[in-house]
């Protein structure tokens, strides 16, 4: 349903900035060859670690088809075999989950059930150069030379940012820096006043998209917004 009382093109309050990021992974010095071993860790560890066990494949291949599974899942079930296990790991919906912390708690509370119910389980070691290693996401933050201050220059400049800094917007502003929703929505609807349109945005699943349709959808999304 159109709203009439508002303009199709509007000056925002404030003007959006782009920016981008660099992605670097670094070892821990972690390791688990079992089970308990990959619980106790996965409790311990920063939250950047927790990202980019999560979203590495994402990350490494924007093009590739959605759903990607996480390296939890890939270990247990891969390493040692317990496929029950891995398919509940695999099928945790990360878009349900606004921070990194929720997410952890998710992953721990599955592990925890499945050993309570199959306590043979912690029994099965990795064999030696398969354990489990946990790496840690670094992220540089850097400002673009793009800024926008309506609608229209927005999905002009959508179309033609890096797949980078589509990502720090829709993932890494939503959970790693908990805003609870992506850089587009929130600028849609606190600085032009459409929150329709933002809600609209945010309804979007971003994992069940390669970064690039994403990218189309939002154009398309907005444009058709714009032009009524």
């Amino acid at each position: 349903m159109k709203n009439k009382d508002m303009p199709r093109v509007v000056k925002a309050k404030q003007p959006f900035r782009f920016y981008t990021r660099l992605h670097l992974s670094e070892l821990t010095g972690l390791r688990a060859a079992t089970l308990s071993q990959l619980l106790s860790i996965i409790r311990q560890v920063s939250g950047s670690c927790i990202y980019h066990h999560t979203h590495r494949f994402l990350q490494q291949h924007q093009y590739l088809s959605p759903e990607p599974p996480n390296d939890f899942a890939y270990w247990v079930t891969e390493v040692l075999n317990e496929d029950a296990l891995g398919e509940k790991l695999a099928s945790i919906d990360t878009i349900q989950f606004s921070t990194i912390r929720t997410l952890r708690e998710k992953i721990i509370k599955t592990i925890e059930d499945y050993l309570k119910d199959n306590p043979l389980a912690k029994m099965k070691f990795a064999q030696e150069g398969e354990e489990f290693h946990f790496i840690k996401s670094l992220s540089f933050v850097l400002p673009t030379n793009y800024t926008v201050h309506n609608l229209k220059e927005f999905v002009e400049v959508l179309g033609k940012i890096t797949i980078d800094s589509i990502y720090f917007h829709v993932f890494e502003a939503r959970l790693r820096l908990e805003k609870g929703t992506n850089d587009f929505s929130y600028w849609i609807d606190t600085s032009v006043g459409d929150k329709g349109l933002a809600l609209e945005i945010a309804k979007l699943d971003p994992y069940t998209y390669t970064i690039g349709d994403l990218r189309k959808t939002v154009i398309k999304i907005i444009n058709k917004r714009i032009s009524g």
